[in-house]
């Protein structure tokens, strides 16, 4: 598939919103007659989810992991209970519950100011095509992510705060639309799904584009040959996908289905996403012939209809990369942060 293919310019039809339900504006290349025909089917799906949904939930309490858990929130969670069901399967509700009023606690206690005004920084910076987070809105979502923000910096001075943790906080704050959840969520992936990803050196992070060269390499033979030959590292093309965890490189309700199974499932998740969209698309990915092309490319494969139909595309990430055991993502992280802290 062409690149001109994967992002054509479509007119706004009459009466439908440029604006999405997250207060996203969709860009000028969205493609709306393809978003209204996936939609059509996908509201069905979303119907039919719902209905289960309410059955398993019936009675109220704490969600808790189980096989059939997965297995729902492998097809997908109603926006309505995405809230409770990540707080649930991740251990931030209960994480929230043992330590009742800390969140505000840490509002109210001593300040950082280095901290804070690192924060400021990124405020005008995060989601500006958000209606909801321009300084002109009322109410601005920005204080609520600064206050997220600010109370996680002090909450784990040795992370503090980095860039790439305002998306992921926003994100937090627009699905539960309260600061206390959108904190033990963001505690949840920082300190415990995804440790030393925002650290100051970032090993998790730089061990994890690595293990996915790796798997590149076992799975993908032909694409990890293309970047040996560019001499392309996956830094370079990789590292925004996993620390914003495919905000603003994918959809949102494509980013979101991916979280419901990060939340359930672990960073293991963030693998599969990977490998898929390099799989679906390596025969476009081998016709590069330099490093700006690679590069490029890499970036039209995270647009158009492929990762807009959120639902198939999430069938596909459990089936595309095939077996993906535990042990040797396992393997693979020791090994490559062994080789990591070796080159110092």
């Amino acid at each position: 598939m062409e690149p001109s293919e994967r992002a054509r310019p479509v007119p706004v039809p009459a009466g439908v919103p440029r604006v999405d339900a997250y207060g996203f504006e969709r860009p000028a290349d969205f493609d709306y007659a393809a978003y209204e025909d996936f939609f059509s089917v996908y509201l069905g799906v979303l119907a039919r989810r719902a209905i289960k949904w309410a059955k398993l939930l019936q009675g109220g309490g704490r969600l808790q992991r189980s096989l059939t858990v997965k297995r729902y929130i492998r097809k997908g969670v109603p926006l309505e209970l995405r809230a409770r069901v990540w707080l649930g399967v991740s251990g931030a509700q209960a994480q929230m519950e043992q330590n009742p009023g800390y969140y505000h606690r840490l509002l109210q206690g001593a300040r950082n100011n280095t901290l804070e005004e690192a924060i400021r920084i990124d405020m005008n910076r995060t989601f500006p095509d958000n209606i909801r987070f321009q300084s002109s809105a009322e109410p601005c979502l920005q204080k609520n992510l600064f206050n997220v923000l600010s109370a996680y910096g002090h909450h784990d001075p040795q992370v503090g705060y980095c860039q790439g943790m305002n998306f992921v906080a926003g994100y937090l704050i627009l699905i539960t639309k309260n600061e206390e959840e959108a904190f033990w969520l963001l505690d949840a992936l920082v300190g415990r799904i995804l440790p030393d990803y925002y650290s100051p050196a970032m090993l998790g992070l730089k061990t994890d584009q690595e293990v996915l060269g790796a798997l590149v390499k076992t799975k993908l033979p032909a694409v990890a040959a293309l970047m040996d030959r560019h001499g392309v590292s996956w830094t370079l093309l990789v590292s925004r996908w996993l620390i914003c965890l495919f905000v603003d490189v994918l959809p949102v309700e494509t980013v979101l289905r991916i979280w419901d199974c990060l939340f359930n499932e672990g960073s293991k998740i963030l693998f599969r996403v990977a490998l898929t969209l390099i799989k679906e698309n390596q025969a476009f990915l081998l016709e590069a012939s330099s490093v700006p092309d690679v590069c490029e490319r890499f970036r039209q494969i995270t647009k158009g209809n492929f990762v807009t139909e959120c639902h198939s595309f999430m069938q596909k990430i459990f089936s595309e990369p095939g077996s993906l055991p535990t042990r040797t993502i396992a393997r693979l992280r020791d090994s490559c942060r062994a080789q990591l802290l070796a080159q110092g």
